[in-house]
């Protein structure tokens, strides 16, 4: 059987999708806050809130919804439908998924204790790995023979799905930790996704045609799609919060798709000299999922050094730290919108183009981010 496409890369196909997934989302998100004040499923303000009013989440219902809208019309598209015929990756994505969003959805209306939804995070990453998205090989830049840079690490199963769990469980605490602003964790969302979805359609070309590399690119397609169509209820003044509901199910799709895109790349489609293109996808998975993962680092050593539990809640995550310099909460969000898209696609593109001009383009790019992030801390000092 032949697994390879024959002509061109399925784009508009792919878009078309991500469309559908973010109209059925923007359309079903004013049902679902109809929905969530009825069962009381309300942000109260809390001390470390930002928002000074009750706002209704349980937002990820509607995100969640219109994956499955866009999923099933890609399972009527006849190219589309390779990733359903060669893979159980939007499968395990769909009722992984539906798990996880039942999960948040409940704590967006009783809150949930932490224990209870670390339980429930491991149960979800598990019927992934049940369903086989798992790590198969990583290539490494040590080891080798004298003809070949690096070498390639083969995982069996026990391992490759320990490096799934892993992955999802911090990854979706990452989304769940960042989700503090109006319109940060969709945002974000999207941004990662349309990296990761851009990404593995270089690898679908790269490869051949490849089929492995159609499920990630479908399952990054209605993830941007559902955030895209939600973003507009929840930039800032938010009419509606996604809860964990949405934020644990972004963190699940986007633990999927980097593992679906990167954990089973055909190594022999590249050169064994070229080191770039060897190591993009650990460098595009680390870059799409830098700023959730920091964020999450830097919360858990500042709480357990403080003797405190790692889900204690503070206002010293990163969008806290850019309003405490003096940003308003639109620019502190759009500024992290501008860190992730470059980090995300200064990634891509190094990993694309391979050429130190793009390095070098991104690399000037983040200092300007740096420097306008600043702003109105040096402000302040030249005013004193």
């Amino acid at each position: 059987m032949n697994s390879a496409v024959p002509t061109g890369l399925p784009i508009r196909e792919y878009l078309l999708v991500a469309l559908v997934s973010a109209a059925l989302t923007y359309l079903l998100t004013a049902l679902v806050r109809r929905f969530a004040i009825k069962v009381k499923a309300v942000a109260v303000p809390r001390q470390r809130d930002v928002h000074v009013v009750p706002i209704p989440r349980m937002g990820g219902l509607a995100m969640y919804f219109g994956v499955v809208g866009g999923m099933a019309l890609a399972h009527q598209l006849p190219v589309l439908r390779r990733a359903f015929e060669y893979s159980y990756d939007p499968v395990a994505v769909l009722i992984g998924g539906g798990v996880i969003v039942l999960i948040g959805a409940l704590d967006d209306r009783f809150e949930l204790d932490a224990w209870t939804k670390l339980a429930g995070q491991v149960m979800c990453a598990g019927i992934l790995v049940l369903f086989g998205v798992q790590w198969v090989s990583l290539w490494v830049p040590w080891g080798g023979d004298a003809d070949a840079v690096g070498n390639v690490l083969m995982f069996d199963r026990n391992q490759g799905g320990l490096l799934v769990v892993l992955l999802v469980v911090v990854m979706v605490n990452a989304m769940n930790f960042v989700d503090g602003l109006d319109g940060l964790a969709s945002g974000l969302g999207l941004i990662a996704a349309a990296a990761t979805c851009t990404f593995t359609l270089w690898l679908l070309h790269s490869s051949g045609g490849e089929v492995s590399t159609y499920p990630p690119a479908l399952i990054a397609a209605t993830l941007a799609g559902a955030c895209l169509g939600f973003l507009p209820h929840n930039f800032q003044p938010a009419k509606i919060f996604m809860g964990d509901s949405g934020s644990m199910m972004i963190g699940l799709m986007l633990a999927a798709a980097s593992t679906s895109a990167s954990g089973r790349i055909v190594y022999t489609s590249f050169d064994a000299t070229d080191v770039v293109a060897l190591l993009s996808p650990l460098f595009v998975v680390a870059a799409v999922l830098f700023l959730p993962l920091l964020d999450l680092v830097l919360a858990v050593v500042r709480r357990t050094r403080r003797g405190e539990s790692p889900f204690a809640a503070d206002k010293m995550h990163l969008h806290h730290r850019l309003l405490e310099i003096g940003h308003s909460q639109r620019r502190a969000v759009l500024l992290i919108y501008l860190w992730a898209a470059l980090l995300a696609f200064g990634a891509v593109a190094v990993a694309m183009f391979d050429t130190s001009a793009v390095f070098w383009i991104t690399c000037g790019g983040l200092v300007v981010a740096a420097l306008v992030s600043l702003v109105p801390r040096l402000r302040r000092k030249q005013a004193d």
